[in-house]
């Protein structure tokens, strides 16, 4: 058998043998791209290896952990099995052929950079899964550089091949679900080039998804540095058709990576070349001109690893670039304000509206908030307390704002010692008694009303008068809901100060400890979802059946009322009567009151990748986390109360039960906020398919990317009746899908803009109001961010850093979970994280006391941690110093 190919006889089709950097190098050369020579040690040595040794069994043995295995259960597995390769010996037939394909080398491409006359090589993993398009396995094998000599290159090689059991490989084809046997290395034997630069290029831009740019990364020195993040780079955006130099940034590169006798270095750049841009504009042009040639030859966009010496570039690797956007328009910059004489917050509801507004929801959202507003201040500060425009909720770049007219905040300010007295005592339909009495009663009334009357008999009119009716209540009761949350802030800061000041002893718990372990909605919800695992595990094969099946087919499944492929039809049945169920009660939680954004009732994944957790024994018990809690409470309570004096005694009590009663209050109204959400977008989807039979839009989830002035053009002319006419465009493109397409580009390039907190941005104010924004600077340098140490305790662990529900399923047990915002759709994620840090939130938002509840640090409201933090970096969080320090940089 041959285990000795050439780059030239491989490619894609070569992945089983050759490994995907392999097979992408067979590619390069088949594209006529600069790669350096070299060879590969292709799979069938990996396997003789493995056979001669008698490793295959002992192999299994160690990798063959179960779904529960925690990071040093793989660390240590991983260690296991390298010490087998370690101490293996090399076949024969392997060793020969390499000395052969080295001595080769050497005659072809020299001795290589450095002293010595033999010939130095790169040596690279070469995983057959690996630099595939749906999956990013880049780092976790092993890279050894400047290798000199036939035994030291055989060492290398039984190095890389232990390399794939790397515990960071293991876990992540895990997760992958990629088995232990289904995997093979190869190696890949490069003469290193004696770089005086190097870096990335990606072939699409990968902050904006735009396919039309190329992205360069550059760096002095050898490119293993730039690729695990270890130095500055110049970055550079090329336009793709052109070669034009569309923007540059120019790093200070302190230091580079250069060669040693045996491997590499790290060395300080000369001062003359720390400001110099690596890439002249002609340089980049050149190099981007290799990558249009690339990326053509794959038919992808690429991710490209080049290096320059003497002149001239090398292509080293390519792989497909994972994860990557759609294309988005430009980043917003100009944050002048619509109405002058005026301030504009992002604070209250505004928290729940991390990303810019759809364009529908944008259109009904200001008028409802506005009327919502008025009615309130009028209740609260009486009627002639408002005009007409002095607030609303206008957007900006596509992001909310409340806007408060000036004249109008100064109005309100000397009336607010009588709304706060209101308030308190929850007139105006204000504050608990507001909410519990009046607000919630009214909202759940008008949801019921429109639920009894089927969406599909609607007329278009009924269904917009139906969004619109919906969108109303929900708004007058989240209104309601933000009068609660001053009651139960105040209520617990008065607490604490008095508990720290005047009670706590050493050795005493902290205030927290007293308002634990109540039921909540949240906590409800998660007790739900853990109770149906355990009920799911009493019936024979129905666990193993939900977890071998795909959770985008049990969502299917359950949504469409169809049986999932090969699961039994009576397991079914029942599994999905009581998941149902789950969805009735809990399903209307939002991730985002965008209603862009879809709720579990129309979309149940990110609830089965939790059920999933709990199926496989993971996580605590939420009924026993409780009782614990409520244990700890009650025990502290009673022995602070048996030391006081009885007047401390007695304001102690006082101030507790006033803390105790309105938090798991504010809980369960903030849960409900969603209780017209899926009505809301069953409207609107039955208005889309209404509309794509009419041939105005291309799907029917393009409705929300509607004006509602659109839709109701539609409506007025019968094109979204119940069985309105045919489509209208004949062979053409629907009439809508352009401005549909412009709108969603120009939105998903807002998403990447940094919104002001407050405009006009008067920097004396800002820093004024600091304290009272939900967000931290947006200024911060260094590796430590800080925010507001919500929940106490430190954890250093690697972070995952999600956008929304559609990210859930990346979440792993263990992980440092980091969002923009939490909200009580998100509390199923916090039975797998170990801590929570957020950019939005603060010590008395909801993910500061689901995270008490669950007894793990959160650090929120730190304004850039999800810009700052990358997944699968290593962070710290402290949640008593309110700060989240980066360990680790690279590429996740």
């Amino acid at each position: 058998m041959v285990y000795i190919n050439d780059f030239s006889e491989v490619g894609r089709e070569d992945v089983a043998t050759a490994g995907g950097k392999g097979a992408g190098l067979g590619e390069l050369v088949r594209a006529g791209a600069p790669v350096p020579p070299g060879f590969l040690i292709n799979t069938g040595a990996y396997e003789l290896f493995v056979r001669d040794n008698q490793l295959a069994g002992r192999i299994q043995e160690y990798a063959a952990l179960p779904a529960a295995a925690t990071s040093r259960d793989y660390e240590e597995a991983s260690g296991q099995i390298r010490a087998l390769f370690a101490a293996g010996t090399m076949p024969e037939a392997v060793a020969a052929e390499t000395r052969d394909a080295y001595r080769r080398l050497g005659s072809v491409a020299g001795t290589g950079p450095g002293p010595g006359t033999e010939t130095a090589v790169a040596v690279r993993s070469s995983a057959t899964a690996e630099d595939l398009a749906s999956a990013s396995f880049a780092g976790q094998q092993d890279t050894y550089l400047n290798v000199r000599g036939a035994e030291a290159l055989l060492d290398a090689v039984i190095n890389c091949w232990g390399s794939l059991w790397t515990s960071r490989a293991m876990a992540y084809r895990a997760r992958e679900g990629i088995r232990p046997d289904q995997v093979r290395l190869a190696v890949v034997v490069q003469h290193m080039v004696a770089a005086d630069a190097a870096g990335v290029m990606f072939t699409a831009n990968p902050a904006s998804g735009r396919r039309d740019q190329i992205v360069l990364a550059a760096a002095w020195g050898l490119g293993e540095s730039v690729v695990s993040g270890a130095v500055s780079t110049d970055d550079v955006v090329v336009e793709a058709a052109t070669g034009k130099v569309v923007s540059r940034r120019t790093a200070d590169k302190a230091v580079m990576t250069a060669y040693a006798d045996r491997g590499t270095r790290e060395e300080p750049v000369p001062e003359s070349r720390r400001h110099q841009p690596v890439l002249d504009d002609a340089a980049a042009a050149t190099l981007a001109g290799y990558g249009t040639r690339i990326a053509r030859h794959f038919g992808s966009p690429q991710d490209i690893e080049w290096a320059r010496a003497g002149g001239e570039f090398f292509i080293l690797q390519s792989r497909p670039i994972t994860a990557l956007p759609e294309p988005a328009g430009e980043t917003p910059r100009d944050w002048s304000v619509p109405y002058p004489k005026g301030m504009y917050f992002r604070a209250s509801i505004v928290e729940q509206l991390p990303d810019p507004l759809s364009p529908l929801f944008a259109d009904l959202i200001d008028g409802s908030v506005s009327r919502s507003l008025n009615a309130l201040m009028d209740q609260a500060f009486g009627k002639s307390s408002l005009r007409d425009g002095d607030l609303g909720l206008p957007a900006i770049n596509g992001y909310a704002y409340y806007y408060y007219r000036t004249a109008a905040l100064w109005r309100l300010m000397g009336k607010t010692p009588a709304a706060v007295r209101a308030l308190i005592r929850g007139e105006a339909h204000m504050g608990v008694k507001g909410w519990r009495d009046y607000s919630h009663p009214r909202y759940v009334h008008v949801v019921e009303s429109w639920s009894a009357k089927p969406v599909a008999d609607l007329t278009g009119e009924e269904l917009l008068e139906g969004v619109s009716a919906l969108l109303d209540a929900g708004t007058v009761y989240y209104t309601a809901v933000q009068s609660i949350i001053p009651v139960a802030t105040s209520s617990e800061l008065a607490f604490q100060k008095f508990y720290d000041k005047f009670v706590r002893q050493d050795g005493d718990p902290p205030a927290a400890t007293f308002l634990l372990g109540y039921e909540s909605e949240p906590i409800r919800a998660e007790k739900s979802l853990f109770d149906l695992a355990g009920w799911s595990r009493g019936i024979p094969g129905l666990a193993e059946a939900i977890l071998a099946t795909p959770t985008e087919s049990l969502a299917r499944a359950q949504l469409s009322g169809t049986l999932p492929n090969g699961m039994d039809q009576s397991l079914w049945q029942q599994w999905e009567h009581r998941f149902q169920l789950h969805l009735d009660r809990f399903g209307h939680t939002v991730y985002n009151l965008d209603f862009i954004n879809p709720v579990p009732a129309d979309d149940p994944s990110p609830l089965l990748d939790t059920l999933k957790f709990y199926l496989r024994g993971q996580g605590n018990d939420p009924h026993r986390r409780q009782e614990l809690a409520a244990a700890r409470r009650e025990d502290a309570t009673a022995k602070v109360l048996a030391r006081l004096h009885p007047a401390r005694r007695a304001a102690f009590t006082r101030l507790l039960r006033w803390a105790q009663d309105p938090a798991p209050i504010r809980e369960d109204a903030l849960a409900d906020v969603g209780l017209g959400w899926p009505l809301m977008r069953r409207m609107l989807r039955e208005l889309g398919e209404r509309l794509l039979a009419a041939g105005l839009i291309a799907d029917s989830s393009d409705v929300f990317w509607l004006r509602h002035q659109e839709i109701s053009s539609a409506v007025e002319f019968g094109l979204a009746a119940p069985n309105g006419p045919a489509a209208i465009t004949g062979a053409g493109r629907p009439v809508l899908a352009e401005a549909v397409a412009e709108r969603q580009l120009r939105w998903r390039g807002q998403r990447n803009a940094t919104a002001p907190q407050m405009l006009p941005e008067i920097r004396w104010l800002q820093r004024a109001l600091a304290g009272m924004m939900p967000e931290g600077s947006q200024d911060q340098q260094g590796n430590t961010i800080k925010g507001v140490g919500a929940s106490q305790g430190r954890v250093s662990a690697p972070a995952r850093v999600l956008s929304g529900p559609e990210d859930f399923y990346r979440m792993q047990p263990g992980e440092v979970l980091v969002a923009r915002i939490t909200t009580p759709a998100w509390t199923p994620l916090f039975a797998m994280a170990s801590a929570v840090v957020t950019d939005v939130g603060g010590p008395l938002s909801h993910g500061s006391i689901v995270a008490r509840e669950y007894g793990i640090p959160a650090v929120l409201g730190t304004g850039v941690a999800t810009r700052r933090i990358v997944s699968g970096q290593r962070v710290e969080v402290d949640g008593a110093a309110g700060t989240v320090t980066i360990l680790q940089s690279g590429r996740d």
